[in-house]
């Protein structure tokens, strides 16, 4: 069905733009109305659901080689059962991938495009990840490649353009509340977190499968240490006022000034949030399609592209119906909903194939 590889470096590439796209946005200000000023640490807590979920992902692939998530469910639960189970993940990937085109789209039209309908800005979106897919996933991770760097560059060039507006007392007293408030803020990354589960669509097209458990650790640990590195940032220029801003990291670029030259960076935040929506709008619909075909047993994904695709546009509407409901959605219920679809249920499935290889294993012995 996908005659494509990808190495694993690029597959780490993929993954780091696909959790981060969105978390370094609204992520600061989730985590602050829990954490306060210790929101860094909540951060570093919920990343033990990334490296966690990767295991999980590696170790199925391990006994069920060459198999993505949803053939693993059939091997291990049954037909049926994996039937039911798969519709369970693919339910939640093609609703996820209309969740970020909506989250997209609300960033674009309220910062930006004020005039501009959404339907054109999420249906533009959409449209061009369906030719990147319909490429293939070499496609995919060569273009991941490319635009890897317009993502990391311009935030660690922040440093330089706002170093004179950081308060750097603004993350004292740590753990002044103990360490309950930062446990609350970890919530909601969790859910970010918990997105590696991906790694269980691109495992199976590895060049250099042996080095996909360094390559999906090392891609959380790099955004962990960049998730840290924004909330950091806001931090020390907005303080305590960063709970209350929707989106913190555009407010602190505001501040950003060079030589009184280079100033209002808001554009540059822009064409970052859509490079990174780009890359994680299209690993997220690739999976929902690959998934959906071999959950059909189809021989080939590309037919079913442009349908899931219209799928997505409508899951973008009837999700939430204003940016306040999406962001009650994003607090209250899609962390334990990512966490349900992405590392229970995955971990149950492990621990089936795992009792299920040691009863085999005494009667191959004897």
């Amino acid at each position: 069905m996908e005659k494509g590889k990808i190495s694993a470096l690029q597959m780490a590439i993929l993954l780091y733009p696909t959790i981060l796209a969105t978390a370094i946005l609204s992520m600061p200000a989730i985590t602050a109305k829990y954490a306060g000023n210790d929101l860094w640490i909540s951060s570093t807590i919920s990343s033990f659901i990334g490296f966690l979920t990767v295991y999980i992902a590696v170790r199925l692939h391990n006994i069920y080689p060459g198999k993505t998530a949803i053939q693993i469910c059939e091997d291990i639960a049954g037909r049926i059962p994996g039937k039911v189970i798969g519709f369970i993940i693919l339910y939640f990937y093609i609703q996820s991938t209309g969740l970020i085109t909506r989250s997209y789209s609300e960033f674009i039209v309220s910062s930006f495009l004020f005039k501009t309908p959404q339907i054109v800005v999420i249906s533009l979106m959409v449209l061009l990840c369906a030719f990147c897919i319909h490429g293939g996933l070499e496609v995919l991770g060569r273009a991941g490649q490319l635009l890897f760097p317009l993502l990391v560059v311009p935030l660690f060039a922040a440093i330089l353009f706002l170093a004179r507006d950081f308060e750097f007392g603004n993350i004292l007293p740590v753990l002044d509340k103990g360490i309950v408030p930062p446990l609350k803020g970890s919530v909601a990354p969790a859910g970010w977190f918990a997105e590696f589960f991906l790694i269980a669509f691109l495992l199976p097209f590895l060049s250099d499968k042996k080095k996909g458990m360094k390559y999906g650790m090392t891609a959380v640990l790099s955004v962990m240490i960049t998730i840290v590195f924004v909330d950091l940032l806001v931090l020390f220029v907005l303080g305590a006022t960063t709970a209350n801003k929707v989106y913190p990291l555009m407010n602190v670029v505001r501040y950003a000034k060079l030589s009184g030259f280079f100033e209002n960076m808001e554009a540059v935040v822009m064409a970052v949030w859509i490079v990174g929506a780009f890359v994680k709008i299209s690993v997220f619909y690739y999976a929902g399609v690959l998934g959906t075909a071999q959950w059909l047993n189809l021989s080939d994904y590309r037919p079913i592209i442009w349908p899931v695709g219209i799928f997505v546009v409508q899951f973008s509407f009837w999700a939430e119906e204003s940016m306040m409901d999406l962001t009650h959605y994003l607090v209250v219920v899609f962390p334990f909903f990512s966490v349900f679809v992405q590392v229970i249920i995955p971990a149950l499935l492990l621990m089936i194939a795992f009792f299920r290889r040691e009863k085999v294993r005494p009667k191959t012995q004897k």
